[in-house]
């Protein structure tokens, strides 16, 4: 089987800035083709303990929304031709104002946006504003939608959608199975690429899924691997790459 493209995320800062950063080297090198970075929140609907967790953890230490930013200036100056997407909430990108948000997220190297609780036909603008800004507004089907409403979503135009793969929370195992790839199929009938995630983490998983979507999308378990190594910098590195390989099929 060919290499399978993986969107591997990160939480900004997460557990220090140097680290997060030696972890998102680590996941380049393993094969993420794409960082989907994740500004920290603090009530994030769909996240599961890991993510949550780390959230709480670097919020505690006052980072803001513009150090996430920066965070992600620095990667794209070290990775200018890996795609990076912003992870976040509707609160965080309506506050500021989501044309200033949109333009300074561009600023900093961001090509795509995933705000899971702006629906694709209630955005705020969010799509119109990604366009003038050169971004791609990246929506989530859930499973839970109706057939009419994943059909409205998957001929909407958008040239990504971001598929949660089961309902719930992050971070819990998810089962591929003909349910999965049949939902999958819905998502792509409008002709939009498809990422798939929630609950990858292990090769098994992201090869049953390959050949149904544009990339596989893995978090917690990158999330659970930093926090379980944040005390050996080299060991961190070392688990986050044979992770992303393993994920990718290296």
């Amino acid at each position: 089987m060919n290499k399978i493209k993986l969107m591997s995320h990160l939480v900004a800062g997460y557990p220090t800035n140097e680290l997060a950063y030696q972890a998102a080297r680590a996941l380049v090198k393993g094969g993420a083709d794409i960082l989907e970075i994740q500004l920290p929140f603090s009530d994030p609907s769909a996240d599961g303990p890991a993510i949550q967790t780390a959230c709480t953890q670097v919020l505690s230490r006052g980072y803001k929304t513009a150090d996430g930013l920066k965070f992600i200036e620095g990667l794209h100056k070290e990775f200018p031709n890996v795609k990076i997407y912003i992870m976040s909430y509707g609160s965080l990108i309506y506050t500021p104002g989501i044309d200033a948000f949109c333009k300074k997220a561009s600023e900093c190297g961001v090509t795509g946006m995933i705000i899971p609780d702006l629906p694709f036909d209630h955005d705020e603008g969010l799509t119109a504003s990604c366009k003038k800004y050169g971004m791609e507004n990246i929506p989530v089907a859930a499973p839970s939608m109706s057939d009419e409403r994943l059909s409205k979503l998957a001929h909407s135009g958008f040239k990504y959608i971001y598929a949660a793969l089961r309902a719930g929370i992050t971070g819990t195992n998810t089962k591929i199975d003909e349910a999965t790839l049949s939902f999958l199929k819905k998502v792509s009938a409008g002709g939009s690429l498809v990422y798939g995630g929630f609950g990858i983490s292990n090769g098994e998983q992201s090869a049953a899924l390959a050949e149904s979507v544009e990339a596989v999308v893995a978090g917690s378990v990158f999330v659970r691997i930093i926090s379980e190594n944040q005390g050996d910098a080299k060991k961190l590195s070392q688990a986050v790459e044979a992770k992303a390989k393993e994920i990718c099929n290296i």
